[in-house]
């Protein structure tokens, strides 16, 4: 209805006008949000622990690739494309980081996407919400844009089941060309940038997993990193895509044969290797002359506390590796809270050395540094098992509170073992009941993972199976009971979360436990796993089952279960234990009982 029909001979003072977008605008939005990684982004709450350049480091570095946004490279033929690489340790992610604050501030950034390892959130680790992370933050630039991508939504609700290709062509580069092609449009209002930083931290999707094992072959990682690559490139050869890209990665060989080209053919890239062609040497020293003067200051310490020669040897010893500087930092200050002697630390870093034999490795001094801190465990060994549970086998929401109750054999275990480690592990608080474990730097879990580097300190994947079935078999013994009481619901369900995940053990020497544990082990797997099902979309999107599709985890966590009690029902006598049988409905939305 128009409230003006026939009006005349009056004045409007100051008028404010509320558009409200569409129903279905804001149905394809929520959609979109419901697919988007938040924690990926470059000032996500995830990250404001993540590291950045020191002030006053890395400075040519970051000129260079902030002229590159800018300018361009010079080419007679304009690249689109930039590959920052490196060792491990060498601050890609802290230049990366650093990088995407300074386009921020000048409103060049269209879109970042930082994927980890060790992060807690399924969608930083695969692919899954990679282009529907750019396309949300694509569509917060201009009201246009927001309605071109929900209208792509719109016009094809399922674009989030298809293949990466598919997804940028509907959701970024079809609504790219029509907010573009528009006489309106202004190109120069446009960010310039988006950054894609750790790359080959990305892990190969769960749900190709079980697809490949029932086709016999054999999908990895690099598969999923080399599919974003091309997804990417082929984006940057479109004429209305606006943006340079910029990704950051080590140099593993998915990487190498994709950007470096083989003789006679142009390069389709610009490259820049941080540690060849900028020396971080000077950097290394500045940030340690920093923060060797701030513990002078809290332990009011003298000038003389640091030896002429220090800074010196340490910046040798990194050999341009920055997590090397930050760990020794990390090891000096959180150690001397309990000796008290900073100056008696740093002598023992100095004196710290590689083997002659392993003097020449690249990661000698950082191995080190990290054998020499693992060994001041009272049980190295025991903790190097606790250190791989918490990155590769516990799931990824479980507090450190829930990983003490299900690996200690005794209260207080975890301090002992790990209260030395906390230069290289994030430790909460005794009292924090929800806050997980997390590791400063992925090159901890290379180390005890290669037999070269780690020696007896690598971890044996034999041992740490035994290890990890008998906490399992020790917590259905206990029956979930833990300390305090209120916990106990939230420890269950980490126990029985193993059932429909890859870290289930396998339970052939389950004869040992008695037959109630047994039994009340299944009603609580049971249980839980009904409380999923009552919502499809929670069981999709949670993290602790590590899978994408909805069929795919259905399916997988009924496949898990029914294997389970076969096992069981072959190592346990039919006439001392009546094994569930699992009702499985041709029905997605099926529902599980025991009877």
């Amino acid at each position: 209805m128009n409230i003006f029909n026939k009006a005349h001979d009056f004045q409007l003072g100051d008028l404010i006008v509320n558009q409200m977008a569409p129903d279905w605008v804001s149905w394809a939005l929520e959609k979109l949000q419901a697919r988007t990684a938040a924690e990926a982004m470059h000032d996500s709450k995830e990250r404001c622990d993540a590291p950045k350049c020191h002030p006053d480091t890395r400075i040519a570095a970051q000129d260079d690739i902030y002229s590159w946004i800018i300018y361009g490279g010079g080419d007679s033929e304009p690249k689109k494309l930039k590959w920052i690489t490196g060792p491990a340790g060498t601050g890609k992610t802290a230049v990366m980081g650093s990088i995407a604050e300074r386009c921020k501030a000048n409103g060049l950034l269209a879109a970042s996407f930082f994927f980890s390892a060790l992060s807690p959130s399924i969608d930083r680790r695969q692919k899954t919400a990679f282009v529907p992370t750019l396309a949300y933050q694509l569509a917060q630039h201009s009201r246009e844009m927001k309605y071109a991508v929900a209208d792509a939504i719109e016009q094809n609700p399922l674009v989030f089941e298809m293949n990466l290709f598919a997804q940028m062509e509907t959701l970024v580069l079809q609504p790219l060309r029509e907010v573009r092609a528009r006489p309106e449009n202004d190109p120069f209002r446009w960010p310039r940038v988006m950054l894609v930083d750790g790359l080959d931290e990305c892990d190969v999707e769960r749900h190709h997993r079980s697809e490949d094992r029932r086709r016999g072959a054999v999908r990895t990682k690099a598969d999923d990193q080399l599919e974003i690559l091309q997804v990417l490139y082929q984006a940057t050869l479109d004429r209305l895509f606006p943006f340079r890209v910029i990704i950051a990665s080590r140099p593993e060989r998915v990487f190498r044969e994709f950007f470096i080209p083989e003789a006679g053919q142009p390069p389709i890239a610009h490259i820049l290797n941080l540690h060849e062609k900028y020396s971080a040497d000077e950097d290394i020293a500045l940030f340690l002359r920093v923060k060797f003067a701030e513990i002078q200051r809290r332990y009011h310490l003298s000038h003389s506390w640091c030896p002429r020669d220090a800074i010196p040897t340490l910046v040798r010893n990194a050999s341009g590796q920055f997590i090397y500087a930050a760990t020794v930092v990390r090891f000096i200050t959180d150690s001397a809270r309990v000796s008290g002697r900073p100056q008696t630390l740093l002598h023992l870093v100095l004196q710290m050395g590689p083997s002659d034999a392993a003097s020449q490795l690249p990661f000698a001094h950082i191995d080190a540094l990290y054998t020499h801190v693992l060994q001041s465990s009272p049980d190295p060994g025991l903790a190097v098992l606790w250190i791989w549970f918490i990155r590769r086998q516990a799931p990824r929401w479980a507090s450190s509170c829930e990983v003490n109750q299900f690996l200690q054999t005794v209260d207080g275990e975890a301090e002992h073992l790990l209260g030395n480690l906390h230069s290289l592990v994030k430790i909460p608080p005794s009292d924090d009941f929800t806050t997980p474990y997390d590791l400063y730097h992925k090159s901890l879990l290379d180390f005890i993972t290669d037999p070269d580097r780690s020696k007896q300190l690598c971890i044996d994947f034999e041992e740490a199976e035994e290890f990890i079935l008998n906490r399992y078999l020790k917590a259905c013994r206990r029956q979930g009971d833990v300390f305090p009481p209120v916990h106990q619901g939230r420890f269950t369900r980490f126990l029985v979360s193993f059932c429909v995940s890859s870290n289930t053990p396998h339970p052939t020497t389950w004869p040992l436990v008695s037959l109630d544990d047994i039994e009340w082990w299944a009603r609580e797997t049971f249980a839980f796993i009904r409380d999923q099902l009552r919502d499809d979309d929670a069981f999709i999107r949670d993290d602790r089952f590590g899978g994408d599709d909805a069929s795919d985890r259905l399916l997988s966590a009924r496949c898990n279960i029914t294997y389970i009690f076969d096992d069981i029902h072959s190592n346990v006598s039919a006439e001392l234990f009546y094994v569930p049988i699992l009702k499985v409905t041709s029905k997605l939305t099926g529902s599980c009982d025991f009877h």
